[in-house]
């Protein structure tokens, strides 16, 4: 995929080396039609959105409203039911601070074994302080999601089902629409992790059937400090807002407070504009090489790296998102991380805020590569290379 010119960084030399980044899974490198949107929304247009009637301030809040468009056809949702957030995590944690509200010492919380922190410490917490019980659906030995522990697992007692898309470690693409069929037949919503999966392949919540989502716009081209919660308006519309303040209120009286509609009830203080705008370039520039094309090359590059990886213990499915991790016998996956690094490639290593599936593996890390769309089969062929030398020195 021609488009490595359209970032700068990748220019760079790390320790006198060409950059090869694989660590896209953390975040995603951006393009100049990214910066260039942000530099230009700074120096022509800044102003604090919603808070006045001149012109700079009217602009800005037309061009964050834009943006929401952007996103929510990205998805295939309506603007209203499309809440800013600074990340994935954040929207996570407001679905499950509203719904840990709700829940009682009857109820259940299912989960999975291959969740992010991010996925599975909110709700771990919110189970503690209600009583209520969390359930974790395990894997398979090949790294898919074990369906008959998740069918046994749902129950008329499941309240919610949180359960990423695809995993930041196995690479796992799972059955998202399987699974909020059997969630709600049992009269369970539905919260997805989708940092993993928006950024790399066409993502329709109404396909989907999702009553909730969140992913993150520094794993899609855009800036660091953006994220999306999307959620169905009525849902939305019957969470009350954790951040109070500026921005998010209709009216104040002296014996209540009225907060405006969703999603503004959510977005309180001065919110991340420039984010947006970068999110929104971001989408552009996505939908212009067009998600079916991102995806095909990722897939790719995947294949091929599988079919050349032999000597190292890979886990997850043979099918798989563009994410690998593996391990080495006889070196840590930060000493691998080491190597690379010294030969200008970035991977990570350690437990990749997964703690919970790292116990299930039985290691106490590894390695992780992971691609995007521009990432070359030149750059994978010098990978390969560097970890063969690796296993024959460990």
């Amino acid at each position: 995929m021609d488009v490595r010119d359209d970032f700068p960084i990748l220019k760079r030399k790390i320790n006198g080396k060409p950059l090869v980044y694989l660590d896209n899974a953390a975040t995603t490198q951006k393009p100049v039609q990214v910066l260039d949107a942000v530099d230009e929304f700074y120096k022509g247009h800044h102003a604090n959105l919603g808070r006045g009637v001149h012109t700079l301030a009217l602009e800005t809040t037309e061009i964050y409203e834009d943006a929401r468009k952007r996103v929510a056809g990205f998805i295939n949702a309506k603007p209203e039911e499309i809440v800013f957030t600074n990340n994935t995590t954040q929207g996570l944690n407001m679905v499950a601070h509203h719904q840990g509200k709700e829940l009682v010492r009857f109820n259940e919380v299912v989960t999975t074994v291959m969740e992010h922190h991010s996925n599975y410490v909110p709700w771990k917490l919110a189970c503690e302080l209600s009583k209520a019980k969390l359930r974790m659906v395990d894997i398979t030995d090949d790294g898919r999601l074990d369906m008959k522990d998740f069918q046994k697992s749902v129950n008329k007692n499941t309240r919610v089902v949180a359960a990423t898309h695809v995993s930041n470690v196995l690479g796992t693409v799972n059955p998202v629409s399987d699974m909020v069929k059997i969630a709600h037949e049992n009269g369970a919503v539905f919260v997805l992790d989708g940092a993993q999966s928006v950024a790399h392949q066409k993502t329709d919540v109404k396909k989907l059937k999702c009553d909730f989502m969140a992913f993150s716009g520094h794993k899609m081209l855009a800036p660091m400090g953006i994220g999306v919660l999307y959620g169905q308006y009525d849902l939305l519309e019957d969470m009350d807002p954790d951040l109070t303040g500026g921005g998010m209120v209709e009216r104040t009286y002296p014996s209540k407070i009225t907060f405006l509609k969703t999603p503004r009830k959510f977005e309180a203080g001065t919110q991340n504009a420039g984010g947006a705008v970068g999110l929104a370039a971001a989408i552009d520039y996505l939908e212009r090489i067009g998600m079916d094309k991102v995806q095909k090359h990722e897939d790719g590059l995947t294949k091929y790296a599988l079919e050349n990886m032999g000597g190292v213990k890979i886990y997850g499915p043979k099918e798989r998102a563009g994410i690998i991790s593996f391990n080495i016998p006889g070196i840590s996956s930060e000493e691998i991380a080491t190597i690379m690094d010294e030969q200008g490639i970035a991977i990570r290593s350690g437990q990749h805020c997964a703690q919970p599936l790292m116990h299930r593996l039985k290691i106490d890390g590894c390695a992780r590569m992971s691609f995007y769309l521009y990432n070359t089969k030149d750059e994978l062929e010098y990978t390969l290379g560097i970890l063969r030398k690796i296993k024959d020195i460990a």
